[in-house]
């Protein structure tokens, strides 16, 4: 009578017809499936081998090499998670890129597709930093410049980049941009539109920071959840009708989403907000 394998014998199978390949590429991925795996928190030695499909044993020796290179750890009890080396790298990677050369190619495509004048800016102090500007091909001039800085309450770029701040940071910034000579508006109006953002993951600028002037803009995040920069389509109001910029609302995320992925950010990165209602 046939006796059924165990998943052990069924792994150790699944080894052996690998090893036909070469060698060193395929510790290199099973290393690099370890570290994967360890990425959304701690993990057993059992479910770790259960996960790589691969017996203990090799689960174990492979993990070991990690740990000696302080790429993984392991606390008892708990399991396998990040070492200092993948904390090390990450932090140094994620000083050394470059906003504007990750987003300009994202920044181009959306400018072709729109037509319209693309901008990219982050906070800096109490105002938004423009860092780049692709021209549409409308007949439309947006006075924006590169370097140049903005109020963040009545600009569609800047209030992206507020989407996670507290309300009590909105009303003070709100307040210093209305005695900065920023265009008068009611706050407990604009109050109510920004909390329609936040749910929204995306903003408006309707003529409040230029007059004739619209734009849809979304914020862009990195590997930790946290809004580092921020996108916008602008035109001229003739071109920014309400149904177009609910249109353009898809568009502008999805760019917003495909830079900040180049930057680390995944979908299961919480953001600041999503961690203070849960706490």
């Amino acid at each position: 009578m046939k006796q059924t394998r165990s998943n052990t014998d069924m792994a150790s199978v699944a080894e052996k017809a690998e090893a036909k390949g070469p060698a060193g590429s395929q510790t290199l991925m099973r290393g690099l499936d370890i570290i994967d795996a360890v990425m959304d928190g701690p993990i057993t030695l059992a479910d770790l081998a259960a996960k790589l499909g691969l017996n203990r044993s090799t689960t174990h020796r492979l993990a070991n090499a990690l740990i000696e290179r302080r790429y993984v750890t392991f606390m008892p009890r708990i399991g396998y998670q990040f070492g200092p080396k993948l904390l090390a790298l990450g932090f140094l990677a994620q000083q050394r890129t470059d906003v504007v050369q990750v987003a300009r190619p994202h920044l181009e495509a959306l400018a072709a597709q729109t037509e319209d004048t693309v901008h990219l800016g982050v906070i800096e102090g109490d105002l938004a930093l423009y860092l780049d500007k692709i021209p549409g091909r409308r007949r439309v001039e947006i006075s924006s410049r590169v370097g140049e800085r903005q109020p963040l309450t009545s600009t569609g770029l800047g209030k992206a980049l507020l989407l996670d701040e507290a309300e009590a940071r909105w009303r003070q910034l709100f307040e210093r941009d209305q005695a900065s000579g920023s265009p008068k508006a009611d706050y407990a109006a604009w109050l109510e539109r920004m909390k329609g953002y936040v749910e929204a993951e995306r903003s408006f600028d309707l003529e409040e920071n230029e007059d004739l002037i619209r734009c849809v803009a979304a914020p862009v995040r990195d590997a930790s959840g946290r809004i580092v920069a921020a996108i916008s389509v602008s035109s001229a109001a003739q071109y920014m009708a309400d149904d177009r910029m609910q249109a353009l609302t898809g568009d502008v995320r999805e760019t917003a989403e495909a830079i900040g992925r180049d930057l680390g950010w995944s979908e299961t990165a919480p953001t600041p907000r999503a961690r203070t209602r849960r706490s």
